[in-house]
C-alpha cells in the first residue's frame, strides 16, 4: 500500500513539473531545456565509454543530471578532476545533503531528455540494457556559456569515474540512494 501511495505522489509531481512548454515557468525552460540536458547525458556516456565501450548502465544515467546541474556538487567534482569520485564524496560530503531528493526531482527531466536524444538517434539501447553512443550524432566540440561548458565537462568526468568504479550498487551507496 504504501508503495502504491509513493509511486502515486511520484505521478502527481511529475505531471506538475512536466508541462507543455509554453505553460513552464521562464527559469524551468532555461534550466531543465531537454536538448542541454540531453547533450549534459551524452557527454557522461561518451566519459564512460572512454573506459568501459559497453555502455553505461540505465540506472546509472539518472544520477547524471543531478551531479552536472546541482552547482555545488559541480564545482566540487570540476575543482578536482583527476581524483577518484569516491573518494572526492568522502572529502566533500555536503555534496550528499539532498542528493537523494534532487535525484528523484530530476527524473522527469533526464527521462524527457533520454526521449529526445534517443529520438535524434543519439544513442542505442544494447541488449544488456546498458545506452551507448552513437558516433557523430553530437559535435565534439564542447561549446556555450562557461556553465554550461563546465556542466559538460562535469558530465564527462562522472561518467568515466562511475566506469572505473564499475559497480552500481558501490555507486548508489555512496551516494545515499538505495540501490
Amino acid at each position: 500500500m504504501a508503495s502504491t501511495l509513493s509511486r502515486t505522489s511520484q505521478r502527481a509531481t511529475w505531471s506538475i513539473l512536466i508541462k507543455r512548454w509554453d505553460q513552464r515557468p521562464f527559469e524551468v525552460r532555461n534550466l531543465f531545456n531537454p536538448a542541454f540536458c540531453a547533450l549534459v547525458l551524452f557527454r557522461a556516456l561518451q566519459g564512460y565509454e572512454e573506459e568501459n565501450p559497453d555502455g553505461m548502465p540505465f540506472s546509472l544515467v539518472l544520477l547524471v543530471l543531478p551531479l552536472c546541474l546541482h552547482k555545488d556538487s559541480r564545482e566540487v567534482i570540476s575543482a578536482s578532476p583527476r581524483s577518484y569520485l569516491l573518494k572526492t564524496v568522502e572529502n566533500n560530503p555536503q555534496i550528499l545533503v539532498g542528493f537523494a531528493d534532487h535525484t528523484t526531482n530530476l527524473l522527469p527531466f533526464a527521462f524527457e531528455a533520454l526521449g529526445l536524444a534517443m529520438q535524434l538517434g543519439c544513442f542505442v539501447v544494447t541488449k544488456d540494457g546498458a545506452l551507448r553512443t552513437i558516433p557523430n550524432r553530437v559535435r565534439k566540440t564542447v561549446a556555450g556559456t562557461a556553465e554550461s561548458v563546465t556542466c559538460q565537462r562535469v558530465a564527462r568526468i562522472v561518467g568515466k569515474e562511475f566506469a572505473r568504479i564499475a559497480d552500481r550498487v558501490t555507486i548508489y551507496t555512496t551516494f545515499g540512494i538505495r540501490p
